[in-house]
């Protein structure tokens, strides 16, 4: 067999290049650019104005007034029952995602009531709350529980503490802090601070400043506040010693609160076993 190679004919230099595909349209691809550029728009005026749709995307900052607010409405709703703020607390040990930390508001309040009507009590500050709110309660192993939502991704949690006493919390979940949360103003003074000197006397205490004080925005415009102190010296009798400020008919008497009110501002003294803790506070018109 000849090895020659013929002429006229010439060597093989591989495989064709691929034919080139179709080219889009001018008018085409100046639609997808204008789209692009209007979807984007939308998106910056949407994050710009809208409201935010998931707790994530409410800040500390924005959602204070909110918690402060539903302080307010319960403290309105608790009606006839003696109640004691809580200091808020914000944690800063959650994370919203992997890369992003975040932190949680949480205020309290705690309402005393006589042992064996925390059930109802808790069942008439949900009927008084805002309709909007969905308040209700439901009965668990665990006992009676308050839920509702004060709007804002801000939840409203009830339930009995301890006998003669009922705490309600309001929690805004992990999100972003902004400018973090600012307080309630809570400049002392008004008839609490009477009320307060006078249970510390009783008890053998001494009556200087407060150890705090804390406030929240009444429904009707008001402030309720709450004022405390620690008595370390225990009288031998607290509540016989607390018994002639409650007129000797206590809201609530047990081992470890005696609750009363005196000329419209409501005493909580918590008795713990080296100490008693005492709020008075000024409430809200229910």
């Amino acid at each position: 067999m000849s090895n020659a190679v013929h002429t006229g004919y010439p060597p093989p230099t591989g495989p064709r290049p691929p034919a080139a595909g179709p080219r889009w349209p001018r008018w085409l691809i100046a639609v997808t650019a204008v789209w692009a550029l209007l979807l984007a728009g939308l998106t910056w005026i949407s994050s710009d104005g809208d409201p935010p749709t998931v707790r994530e995307q409410r800040t500390l900052t924005q959602a204070g007034p909110v918690v402060d607010g539903a302080i307010g409405e319960i403290v309105a709703a608790a009606g006839g029952g003696v109640p004691a703020l809580v200091p808020p607390e914000v944690d800063r040990g959650c994370r919203i995602s992997p890369f992003a930390d975040g932190a949680t508001l949480t205020r309290a309040v705690d309402l005393a009531a006589p042992a064996g009507e925390e059930q109802a009590l808790l069942q008439q500050v949900a009927d008084r709350l805002p309709a909007r709110w969905r308040a209700g309660v439901r009965l668990t192993p665990d006992g009676p529980r308050l839920r509702g939502d004060a709007g804002e991704f801000v939840t409203v949690t009830g339930r009995p503490a301890t006998d003669g006493r009922i705490r309600f919390i309001v929690d805004t979940g992990c999100r972003p802090v902004g400018d973090d949360y600012d307080s309630a103003g809570s400049a002392q003074g008004g008839p609490e601070l009477g009320a307060l000197t006078e249970a510390v006397r009783a008890l053998n205490g001494s009556a200087g400043d407060p150890e705090w004080v804390v406030s929240a925005p009444c429904p009707d415009g008001g402030v309720t506040r709450t004022i405390r102190s620690v008595v370390d010296q225990l009288a031998t009798a607290p509540q016989a010693a607390l018994a002639p400020l409650a007129g000797g008919t206590p809201v609530v008497e047990t081992p470890q609160v005696y609750a009363y009110r005196r000329d419209g501002v409501a005493v909580l003294a918590d008795f713990q076993p080296e100490q008693v803790v005492v709020s008075a506070t000024t409430g809200c018109a229910g």
